[in-house]
């Protein structure tokens, strides 16, 4: 039976992400989930637009509408895109819907938009980084410099991946690797000054696996499927 996603509409895919997904999590980390569901079609047509997205806290949850899901797939979101790589085990709710999105996964993928999504995040975190100083701050804001340094790494690595191969590595081989940059960088910022600019090095001189462009008309028949599918006449 597919779960419902009071007041939003059906799940079709949701599964758990973010650091406990990539090995990074520790003792006080957060469970983040994230999913997409279909809202009834009818309601798209209605005066009131829908909710595109539910996002809650404690638990951590972000739920897309299909519609929206595709568009930010199709954009490059690197954690929107998770969601259609994820390990198996990690999938909590699947339907035959959100199934057909995981075969169709790599139809939402493209060259530009891969390397502008993941090296543009990455180079935010980066700027961000390089804005709190000389790393003499306090123990909170250190350990939130911490996180957007690994983060910033495993986003320069997984999108490196995804543009090279065409896939994309959930789980990070050696998260040991993630953590010690984070402590370094938090530390001193211009840690992350050389490692920056050999990303853009391996982007620029890389030979990427991606199409030119995404598969649109094979999502956008995938998503006229979701709307077939939930179109509930009164």
């Amino acid at each position: 039976m597919a779960t419902q996603l009071e007041g939003y509409g059906t799940v079709l895919l949701s599964g758990i992400v973010g650091s406990t997904a990539y090995g990074l999590a520790g003792a006080g980390s957060d469970v983040d989930r994230l999913g997409m569901f279909a809202t009834p079609t009818q309601t798209l047509l209605a005066l009131s637009a829908p909710a595109q997205s539910r996002v809650t806290t404690k638990p951590d949850a972000t739920f897309h509408e299909a519609g929206k899901a595709a568009r930010l797939i199709l954009a490059g979101n690197p954690t929107a895109t998770e969601l259609l790589w994820l390990p198996e085990d990690l999938y909590e709710s699947r339907t035959p819907l959100g199934d057909e999105a995981i075969a169709l996964r790599t139809a939402f993928l493209s060259a530009k938009r891969t390397r502008d999504a993941y090296l543009g995040y990455a180079t935010q975190q980066f700027r961000k980084l390089l804005n709190r100083g000389d790393g003499a701050f306090s123990g909170e804001t250190r350990n939130r410099a911490a996180k957007h340094a690994r983060h910033l790494m495993r986003l320069v690595d997984q999108g490196f991946e995804l543009y090279t191969t065409g896939n994309v590595v959930i789980r990070l081989a050696d998260p040991q690797r993630y953590l010690a940059f984070g402590e370094q960088v938090a530390a001193n910022p211009q840690v992350a000054v050389p490692f920056m600019a050999e990303a853009e090095t391996r982007f620029g001189t890389a030979r990427t696996a991606l199409p030119e462009q995404p598969d649109t008309a094979a999502v956008e028949a995938w998503l006229l499927r979701v709307r077939r599918a939930f179109w509930e006449p009164t």
